[in-house]
């Protein structure tokens, strides 16, 4: 073993081998698989502005839309809902969500449409979408707040979406409530 060792393109080699290593850990991040992180955000309170009298009347929250989570590259599972707040503006949520964990996972609203199995993993950075940011944690209930000025009848789905291998890890058709 230490003649071996001594040669040049040995001493390459095991360098180029562990470079490799180490570059594919932090590529893939496999130790992702097996973390959890669940979290439990409330539906945002309903707010209204105050009327010149002084009195406000909250309006509650309204379900515009909603569909359950299929999975695509991994399983998936959960609720997403499109709700205009009280105050007019809008956020996805999604509830009872349990997914895998995974690098760069983001929430994103899409025109595509979802399909089943393998169909469905490549199509929606196909057409418009719009990140809603990180998610937050790959169990439970989440609020994603849409950006002021987006038009909410634009989009039609929800997916949870790894940037990283372009792939989606699962997703919801959003049909009206």
């Amino acid at each position: 073993m230490r003649k071996v060792l001594s040669r040049p393109w040995a001493i390459t080699t095991l360098v180029a081998a562990l470079a490799a290593a180490g570059l594919g850990m932090y590529w893939f991040q496999p130790w992702k698989l097996w973390q959890d992180e669940t979290l439990h955000e409330a539906l945002p309170e309903a707010t209204a502005p105050t009327t010149p009298g002084g009195t406000s009347t909250p309006t509650p929250p309204r379900i515009l839309a909603t569909g359950d989570l299929i999975s695509h590259e991994h399983t998936t599972s959960g609720t997403a809902k499109l709700v205009r707040l009280g105050d007019g503006s809008h956020v996805v949520r999604l509830e009872g969500l349990d997914t895998s964990s995974g690098p760069d996972l983001r929430v994103w609203l899409t025109d595509a449409p979802v399909r089943e199995g393998r169909a469905g993993w490549f199509v929606f950075d196909d057409g418009k979408h719009l990140s809603l940011g990180k998610l937050k944690g790959n169990k439970g209930d989440q609020n994603y707040p849409l950006p002021t000025g987006t038009d909410p009848a634009d989009y039609t789905s929800v997916t949870i979406w790894c940037d990283r291998f372009d792939v989606s890890f699962g997703a919801a058709e959003l049909t009206q409530a």
